[in-house]
């Protein structure tokens, strides 16, 4: 099957949206923005609609892809001594909430959880998620929170314990070295009192890496694809998936895996009504993946105004979770 095909049937229907309602999207006018500077690149963060989040949820689930099997038994080893850092009550707010699998282990460990604010967003696939936490916890406030956590937050003021902040699944690679220290500060204002719980992916074998994100079954290219598959959905764009080819890689001096979209042939797509041309070879860049050092995370970590603590990690180093108090 071409990937192509396998994007638009994992699609929903298309809808044909109005050229000015496409262009007044934050997606419509940052992608015509980034088409119309070179060197081509947008925010990963549009990879995340309904689509997008289910095809996030199979790469976790590839035999190539470790970040989330390794992490998730971290958390399994470490979630008693997490638990006990939180305290009783304790409030916890995730940051780019997905399946909730790995909150599960905090919920279910902690000592009468108070209330889950997860932020997200990805809407829809936000509140499916939640619906399945209400029946599964009760007692517990669910409180969903639709918007993007890396712009100012606006969170209900906390009542009960310490605010717990849960950031898992290095996302935070996916930021520059400024976005990551801005976040940073953010997420220090916003668990002022409380603590964050943070995963990262460290250095280590650029053949493991590249693996990662180059899957033998294709769903890495097909989640990367999909955001083409989305600007047609939903801005009336014209992309033809099938002369876009999914190229990952790592820049061994950055420390980062990057992911393009590389045009097969010379061409040209509108979107929001306004025609773009795309060079044989030339890319759009979707997603910087930054590695970490231990001893470089923690030290980000301070100038953002944390003070690290306790560090856990699996046997072969590939990922770290570490928890920092704030201010």
């Amino acid at each position: 099957m071409l990937i192509s095909s396998f994007v638009q049937r994992t699609g929903e229907a298309p809808v044909a949206p109005t050229l000015r309602r496409a262009a007044d999207t934050a997606f419509g006018r940052d992608l015509a923005g980034a088409l119309a500077h070179r060197p081509r690149t947008i925010s990963p963060k549009y990879f995340y609609d309904a689509t997008g989040s289910h095809l996030f949820d199979r790469i976790c689930e590839l035999p190539e892809y470790y970040p989330t099997r390794t992490e998730l038994r971290i958390l399994q080893q470490c979630v008693p001594e997490i638990a006990r850092l939180a305290g009783p009550r304790a409030e916890i707010v995730e940051f780019g909430a997905g399946s909730l699998r790995k909150v599960r282990l905090l919920l279910q460990a902690f000592e009468a959880p108070a209330r889950y604010l997860p932020i997200d967003i990805s809407g829809e696939h936000l509140a499916e998620a939640a619906v399945l936490l209400r029946a599964e916890f009760p007692k517990l406030d669910v409180q969903p929170v639709v918007a993007d956590y890396t712009q100012g937050l606006a969170l209900p003021a906390s009542t009960t314990g310490r605010r717990i902040g849960f950031f898992p699944g290095s996302t935070l690679g996916n930021f520059t070295p400024e976005e990551a220290l801005a976040f940073l500060q953010g997420a220090a204002e916003v668990l002022r009192g409380g603590a964050l719980l943070l995963g990262a992916d460290l250095v280590k074998d650029p053949g493991v890496l590249h693996a990662a994100y180059n899957d033998a079954q294709g769903v890495t290219a097909a989640f990367n694809l999909n955001l083409l598959a989305r600007a047609n959905r939903e801005l009336g764009a014209s992309f033809d998936l099938d002369q876009f080819a999914h190229y990952a890689f790592y820049n061994a001096p950055q420390q980062r895996i990057e992911m393009h979209l590389v045009s097969r042939v010379r061409q040209a797509a509108t979107v929001c009504g306004e025609r773009f041309e795309f060079d044989e070879g030339e890319s759009l860049h979707t997603e910087n993946s930054y590695k970490f050092t231990i001893d470089g995370l923690r030290e980000l970590a301070r100038r953002a105004g944390f003070r690290p603590g306790p560090v856990w990690t699996d046997p072969e180093r590939l990922f770290s979770v570490h928890w920092l108090h704030a201010p």
